[in-house]
């Protein structure tokens, strides 16, 4: 198929790459001229791991291309896939000026059929939006389709090419039928494809993440409150995870949820349900407190220092929201940067990815260190707010040679208890007794 990518940001070039591994001719759009000529140079502008193999192999076959020529990409385009920014607004709505605007710049210019997909995270009704828009400047046939994404960050690739199912908002069968085509390659295994109306769909992506957003939330008020009864988190967490109706996964302490979609589409969905006079209560909690999470290890800061940390130096390890990628919206690290900075503490950071994103915000207020190990260099401490596996197994006798003191607060429970009895650390986790 001939396939066309609105936006080149995460979730389009990932959507891009990976239709056109599976034989498709895949156009990229971006309005950014220097992105595109990176792009079209061979430079992956994202950190995702095993993008670059895939990027690489379908620009040198010809099936991945990239122009800022909208009319271009969209004149043979089967599919035009809409993958726009949709940030939240000051009230917490999804701004939705991208997605238009695009749909109007797309409507002027089609003159045959063609099925518009929505890959953004839009609130429930988008899809009604944007088929007005083509409605009102051509007389065209279109088809309006929503198919929301479901790619963690970290493991996207692997997401889009072996989806747990593929959902897919239309009431069109000639659409269904083209989408069914399109993504046929990527469920071989069984993984279902399901079809329902647009705004089922819509309501599907936003549902997910809100969901998922609050079992971490539920998760970190356990953990806290493990802290304040003396249980252990970790025995708790693999108490309830065993049963089947809750489940393993995302039941891990820390210091809050962050990135690009969780608190985002969270504030969208509580924003969408003001809308219709309906105050969804959970959320609104979710949102207090993973707020007051993301700043938990400088409470415990403030509790150890007797409320003093001027003049101190913390090392920070992990900066990106999670790892095994660099993507640093919304992360803990940032909060807690910006507290510690408050209180007239100075720190060193260090990420394998991340730091680069983190300059272009903080700039020289932190330092940052091309090591791990350098980052410890004549600290008061270490915080730890980002899982990399790279410090899952640390060199602890060189780290006891570089930190001033034997004290390591950790956001992601990463180190076993009698590891650091053993070590003689101070070592302060989440919803875990504390080892002084």
């Amino acid at each position: 198929m001939k396939i066309a990518v609105i936006g080149t940001g995460y979730v389009g070039l990932v959507t891009g790459t990976c239709l056109s591994e599976t034989g498709n001719n895949v156009i990229c759009v971006d309005i950014n001229e220097a992105k595109v000529a990176q792009m079209q140079a061979g430079i992956v502008p994202i950190y995702e791991p095993g993008l670059d193999v895939l990027f690489h192999r379908n620009i040198a076959q010809g099936r991945l291309t990239f122009t800022t020529d909208l009319a271009h990409a969209i004149k043979d385009a089967q599919i035009i896939f809409m993958a726009l920014p949709t940030p939240p607004g000051g009230d917490g709505a999804a701004d939705l000026s991208y997605i238009l605007g695009a749909a109007k710049d797309i409507s002027k210019l089609v003159t045959n059929y063609k099925v518009i997909v929505n890959k953004s995270t839009v609130p429930v009704g988008t899809a009604d939006k944007v088929q007005a828009v083509f409605t009102e400047n051509t007389d065209v046939e279109i088809d309006v389709v929503s198919n929301p994404e479901f790619l963690r960050e970290g493991v996207a690739v692997e997401d889009f090419m072996k989806p747990d199912r593929v959902v897919i908002g239309t009431r069109s069968d000639r659409a269904q039928k083209l989408m069914a085509e399109l993504y046929g390659p990527y469920v071989r295994q069984g993984n279902p494809i399901l079809f329902m109306d647009e705004r089922s769909s819509e309501l599907t992506k936003y549902a997910a993440n809100s969901f998922l957003a609050t079992k971490i939330t539920f998760m970190n008020e356990v953990a806290n409150l493990c802290e304040i009864v003396g249980a252990d988190v970790d025995a708790v967490r693999k108490g309830i995870g065993s049963d089947a109706r809750i489940g393993k996964r995302f039941l891990f302490p820390g210091i809050g949820y962050g990135g690009s979609c969780f608190p985002k589409d969270v504030q969208a969905l509580a924003k969408s349900a003001d809308e219709h006079d309906y105050e969804f209560k959970i959320l609104k909690s979710v949102m207090e407190v993973n707020e007051k999470q993301k700043t938990i290890l400088v409470d415990k800061l403030l509790k150890y220092y007797k409320n003093d940390l001027k003049g101190k130096h913390f090392a920070l390890w992990g900066l990106a929201f999670k790892p095994e990628t660099d993507d640093i919206r919304e992360a803990p690290s940032l909060y807690i940067i910006d507290e510690l900075i408050k209180h007239g503490a100075r720190v060193t950071a260090f990420d394998p990815e991340g730091m680069n994103n983190v300059k272009a915000i903080v700039g020289d207020k932190i330092t940052y260190s091309e090591n791990q190990y350098d980052a410890l260099v004549n600290a008061d401490a270490l915080l730890i707010a980002t899982e990399w596996s790279v410090f899952r197994n640390p060199d602890f006798e060189l780290m006891e040679t570089s930190l001033s003191n034997k004290v390591i607060f950790d956001g992601r429970n990463l180190y076993d208890l009698d590891k650091m009895i053993e070590l003689g650390y101070y070592y302060n986790s989440v919803g875990r007794k504390l080892i002084n």
